[in-house]
């Protein structure tokens, strides 16, 4: 693929330096022993733990930063960090040192009638360039996952975290070079300039795939620049579906914490949906207890004449992320209904289904284009750590190259390896 030619400017050089560097990184990381890149992630571990204090008065500047730069209440929260939150990044960064190894597995292996023992080996991608929003425990996710495949990660994160992702970081770096590892594996770009974002995603002679993480003008601005592949989701409108058949007990626990458990967060639940044969006894309730937690709620006709304190939703509302105190409500007939109604208003994000119905949610999990389907279970389950996955460096609601959260197997691809003993083709 033909490839334009580098640009002069002082900002591009710079960037172009730091891609250098990264790929020369990924080049040495791809060599060396899951072993050795584990114990580099513990050591690292270990330094965000001895760095609390450090890493506390770094974010506490952030904090005071955020109203200048005009964060919202839910992206301020986000942008929080306290000890348990950092023994929380501590804990995922063990936890993804304790994976296996995803390089080097044989992902298949045949043998031809001419001899030849052909190998499909799983690889690392090579270079991330990860783009992302304020919030200091992504950066410690996304450093982890990327050593533990193999890949060196170029971080670019919003200037609101500027000083929490620099400590750490620091720290990350300092474990690399302790445990012989390249430290240029991990790089933080110390570049505020919005133009410098540019200049990476031009750089597809050097960066294997662009990550965006963040608003939706963010991802949707990568995607029309990047000449690389960006691996994406653009919102999180994920849906409660409360079947005919469900515990109603169960359906409200669900909601009220797929809603309200941490309101400002992609996987939190931004629409309801309840089958209009329990719709009577249950909405009444579970609009009780989200009135509680001081949602808003907006509905259609049969909502508001069972939760008079709703309001009409508007045609916006149903593919509406609000990440925040805020839910939209819908009866539907039956459960295609409900389906339908996901697939035209949702994300592909994360979509559950509330019932004691096996053959209702197996069609719902078969039939809902969604990277993720909850059956009995909160929306807020969407997560690499909860998951089992240690830790993710995105959710991604694509088809190609990976769904869902994705950890360290989901920053891989594969090679062939073919064994000959002297063969030539006649």
């Amino acid at each position: 693929m033909a490839t334009a030619p580098p640009s002069t400017s002082p900002l591009a050089a710079h960037c172009r330096a730091i891609a250098e560097r990264a790929r020369q990184a990924a080049i040495d990381l791809a060599g060396i022993p899951g072993p050795r890149r584990a114990a580099a992630l513990r050591a690292a571990a270990a330094r965000i733990r001895g760095d609390v204090a450090a890493i506390l008065t770094a974010n506490a500047a952030d904090v005071a930063a955020a109203p200048g730069f005009g964060l919202t209440p839910a992206a301020t929260e986000r942008l929080v960090l306290d000890a348990a939150r950092v023994e929380s990044i501590v804990a995922g960064v063990e936890a993804v040192a304790a994976l296996p190894d995803p390089v080097g597995e044989v992902l298949e292996e045949t043998s031809r009638p001419n001899g030849l023992v052909i190998r499909k080996i799983r690889v690392p991608l090579g270079v991330l360039f990860f783009v992302y929003e304020s919030r200091p425990n992504v950066t410690a996710d996304a450093a982890a996952v990327a050593i533990a495949s193999g890949n060196a990660i170029i971080l670019r994160g919003g200037k609101e975290a500027a000083h929490s992702s620099e400590c750490i970081v620091r720290g990350v770096r300092a474990a690399l070079a302790d445990a012989g590892l390249p430290i240029d594996a991990v790089q933080l770009v110390d570049v505020a300039d919005r133009e410098a974002v540019g200049e990476f995603l031009k750089l597809d002679d050097l960066v294997d795939i662009a990550i965006p993480r963040g608003g939706e003008g963010l991802i949707r601005r990568v995607c029309a620049e990047a000449r690389m592949p960006v691996l994406k989701h653009f919102s999180g409108n994920c849906h409660v579906y409360v079947d005919r058949a469900a515990d109603l007990a169960m359906a409200e626990a669900i909601t009220v914490n797929a809603k309200c458990q941490r309101m400002g967060v992609c996987n939190a639940a931004e629409s309801l949906l309840v089958h209009r044969d329990v719709a009577e006894r249950f909405l009444p309730a579970v609009a009780a207890a989200l009135a509680a937690h001081g949602v808003e709620i907006v509905g259609d006709a049969a909502v508001r004449r069972l939760v008079p304190a709703a309001a009409a939703a508007t045609a916006a509302d149903w593919g509406t992320e609000y990440l925040g105190p805020k839910i939209s409500m819908a009866v539907v007939t039956s459960l295609d209904a409900a389906i339908d109604h996901i697939n035209r208003h949702g994300s592909r994000h994360t979509d559950a289904i509330v019932t004691a119905d096996p053959v209702a949610a197996e069609r719902f999990a078969a039939r809902v284009d969604t990277a993720v389907a909850m059956v009995n279970a909160s929306t807020r389950f969407n997560d690499g750590g909860e998951l089992g996955l240690g830790a993710e460096i995105g959710i991604s609601t694509d088809k190609l190259h990976a769904r869902g959260p994705c950890g360290i197997r989901e920053l891989t691809t594969y090679k062939y390896v073919v064994t000959g003993s002297g063969q030539v083709r006649a």
